[in-house]
């Protein structure tokens, strides 16, 4: 935003002297529409309406964890496995970090969003089988080189949903 903000401020200078818009444009490396409001912003209230702030809303605005919570599922998902929790999965998967944000907090997330989750607090997804039978080559061409069958077409394809 700074850097933004420093152009502006230089097409204001440069229309100031007398340049036109079009030169303003190029020089800055600016559209012509911005260089125009930019300048337009000057004249009405000089070179602090020219600053522009960042839009959007603020990081972390309108989760649905606290920050604790999030901590809280972090360390749960790196330091137990779901069976441990007395839950019915052998390895973490979005399904089942959702089941124990479900059971631990009482709220309700879209898998997605368990997704975004996970991604945000560095966990990747795995291939299990790859994962599973990493000192025995033999092993993985026998069981499908990490493959597992699609339920509705029953195509093959490469397992990804655990995490590790």
């Amino acid at each position: 935003m700074a850097e933004l903000n420093e152009r502006r401020r230089q097409a204001v200078r440069c229309r100031i002297k007398g340049m036109g818009l079009k030169e303003t444009a190029e020089l800055c490396g600016m559209s012509r529409n911005t260089v125009n409001q930019s300048w337009q912003r000057y004249k009405a209230g000089g070179f602090k309406a020219v600053h522009v702030q960042k839009t959007g809303r603020p990081p972390g605005l309108g989760r649905i964890l606290t920050s604790e919570q999030e901590k809280e599922a972090q360390r749960l998902i790196r330091d137990r496995t779901p069976d441990q929790l007395k839950m019915p999965y052998a390895l973490w998967n979005r399904q089942a970090v959702r089941e124990l944000i479900e059971r631990r907090y009482g709220r309700k997330l879209p898998v997605r969003s368990v997704g975004k989750y996970l991604k945000r607090w560095g966990f990747t997804p795995q291939k299990t089988l790859r994962k599973a039978y990493e000192q025995q080559p033999a092993a993985v061409r026998k069981a499908g080189g990490g493959l597992s069958r699609d339920p509705f077409t029953g195509q093959r394809r490469r397992s990804r949903d655990t995490l590790g």
